[in-house]
């Protein structure tokens, strides 16, 4: 149940200014974010168990994302880690709607893709959402469709809105938008597979639960100038600050 608000070419100073919640099983081993020393112009956490990345930057400047898509567990076996698309993306030099729209839908489990160059952004999901270039604007993306009014991803929406509103964008606010554990009205909860009380955690921008929640935080500002901040904030299970990781570059 990952979290991606952003804002894009919406900002006096910042081309992109994004801030994001990985959500997953608490004992998925995983490092935190750093250069890659056998990539080392990619900028991302590593997924330990697959060996890609949930979101990922580059010295050239290029982000790129992905989002589980929720829905009935299907057999995965013989598909490909959905982390490899952010990898290859920042890698690559490929434009960004070249890129989505070579996504081999099929070889993956539900995934909604953001991918970024220094010209456009752009979004994809296997699972029926065509690629397409972003305007201008302030979106959010979980684990459906971008801007699927999801309790969460409004009112994270409305927060970054407010932030960018108010002039007030950095990390330290950003970060706080982001640690909200305030679940849905118990009438908002979606029934289904999973039993209500981990249902109605998973509402929340910032999860807390036994063995899944908020593994970390992210926010990337890119400003206009070619600047990249990247903060990426680490907690442990019971969702207590773990570690923080910060970076600052010019892209090349």
């Amino acid at each position: 149940m990952c979290l991606v608000v952003f804002a894009w070419k919406s900002h006096p100073d910042y081309k992109l200014i994004l801030a994001a919640n990985r959500d997953e099983f608490h004992g998925r081993p995983s490092q935190e974010a750093h250069w890659w020393p056998d990539l080392p112009d990619v900028l991302a956490g590593r997924d330990l168990q697959a060996g890609g990345t949930w979101l990922a930057t580059a010295r050239s400047g290029r982000f790129a994302t992905v989002t589980n898509y929720r829905e009935q567990q299907r057999a995965h076996v013989g598909l490909r880690s959905r982390g490899e698309i952010v990898t290859r993306f920042v890698s690559t030099d490929v434009d960004a709607m070249t890129y989505v729209s070579s996504i081999a839908g099929e070889n993956y489990a539900g995934v909604s893709v953001l991918a970024a160059d220094h010209e456009n952004i752009c979004y994809m999901s296997n699972r029926g959402d065509e690629p397409v270039s972003l305007a201008p604007g302030v979106y959010g993306l979980s684990n459906a469709s971008l801007d699927t009014p999801w309790t969460k991803l409004t009112r994270t929406k409305a927060a970054l809105t407010a932030l960018i509103d108010s002039d007030d964008v950095n990390t330290t606010e950003l970060l706080r938008l982001l640690e909200d554990k305030t679940p849905a009205a118990s009438s908002d909860v979606p029934s289904g597979e999973l039993p209500f009380r981990l249902a109605r955690a998973l509402t929340a921008p910032f999860i807390v639960s036994d063995t899944y929640g908020t593994r970390c935080s992210t926010i990337l500002l890119h400003s206009n100038d070619g600047r990249i901040d990247f903060c990426e904030r680490s907690f442990d299970p019971d969702g207590a600050r773990c570690g923080d990781s910060n970076f600052s570059f010019s892209c090349e």
